[in-house]
């Protein structure tokens, strides 16, 4: 069963999570490594935990694992051996499963909720060659390579029981096309698929999100198309450009406004989030059913979401 469906009928919007490294780095931590968020899997999973909390504290309906930027081959890299990078991927998901199970358990906290769900964040290949590729799309390899790349990682993650996958910043649809192919081993496993956008019309290699989203219309495991990790200004005209293709579940969430520099590894320009919650109004309006955010957005942000949502 789709593990949406009860939330959209329960309520206007399925309410996201918000940024996980830079919310690691607010709180003081340093994330600037090739690992990014997930070399808190090794260093510190407690501090992954705190955000998670904070998260859920805000309002959240799902909590993302930190296994974004989590591959086997960033990990071997760093000199673990496949078992142990195994062992890793698959902590984000459980680290997650006990915040949320101890959230819960707190009868305080189920007033007009249901159980928050736990989506394994599936990072693109761009995420580990940690150059900025993901807001570019541009890869030397095909399909089958991106299959490749990917196969193992999801399959640790779905081993995890996680509720749903969370396919995320994907730049190109050969990207989204050998995720689907993989997804279609598991039948019974529900994904999302969001992509980076550079406009209001066109995903990070320069396709059009029509085409995406025709595209995953008709792919049974993808339970919501949407973006991410994409400027707020373009988010109500791909919300257009989505709908006019597709009948599925709408999800958004965008970055603070911010443009990021693969090179410092820093983002660039303030943050436009100060009402991010009136923002996430309207795109709720144009269309959306699942609202949270991405790079440099808060546990306030989303809470500011909350507080329409459940009024």
């Amino acid at each position: 069963m789709n593990p949406l469906t009860p939330f959209l009928e329960h309520q206007k919007v399925f309410i996201l999570d918000g940024a996980f490294g830079t919310e690691l780095e607010r709180k003081g931590y340093d994330i600037n490594d090739s690992l990014w968020s997930a070399k808190f899997l090794m260093e510190k999973p407690e501090a992954i935990a705190e955000v998670h909390r904070d998260y859920l504290d805000a309002g959240s309906d799902c909590i993302t694992t930190a296994s974004y930027q989590a591959s086997f081959e960033g990990f071997m890299k760093r000199g673990m051996s496949e078992e142990e990078a195994k062992a890793l991927i698959a902590s984000s998901v459980k680290i997650a499963q006990k915040v949320r199970d101890d959230f819960w358990e707190n009868e305080a906290n189920r007033t007009k909720r249901l159980k928050p769900l736990v989506a394994a964040s599936v990072g693109p290949y761009g995420a580990y060659l940690a150059d900025g590729s993901e807001f570019r799309g541009d890869y030397a390899l095909d399909v089958e390579a991106l299959q490749a790349f990917h196969a193992k990682r999801l399959a640790t993650l779905i081993e995890a029981q996680p509720d749903l996958l969370a396919c995320e910043t994907i730049p190109c649809l050969k990207e989204a096309k050998a995720l689907c192919a993989l997804l279609e081993g598991y039948p019974e496993v529900s994904a999302w698929m969001s992509f980076s956008a550079k406009d209001g019309a066109h995903i990070n290699s320069g396709e059009s999100i029509r085409e995406c989203a025709q595209f995953l219309e008709s792919q049974k495991n993808i339970v919501a198309i949407g973006i991410n990790c994409t400027a707020p200004q373009y988010i109500e005209s791909l919300i257009g450009e989505i709908k006019a293709v597709s009948s599925k579940p709408i999800i958004v969430y965008p970055n603070g406004g911010s443009s990021y520099n693969a090179l410092t590894k820093t983002w660039d320009g303030l943050s436009k989030n100060a009402s991010y919650g009136k923002m996430a109004y309207g795109w709720y309006q144009k269309g959306a059913r699942l609202i949270g955010g991405c790079c440099q957005t808060t546990p306030e942000d989303i809470a500011q979401i909350a507080q329409w949502v459940r009024g």
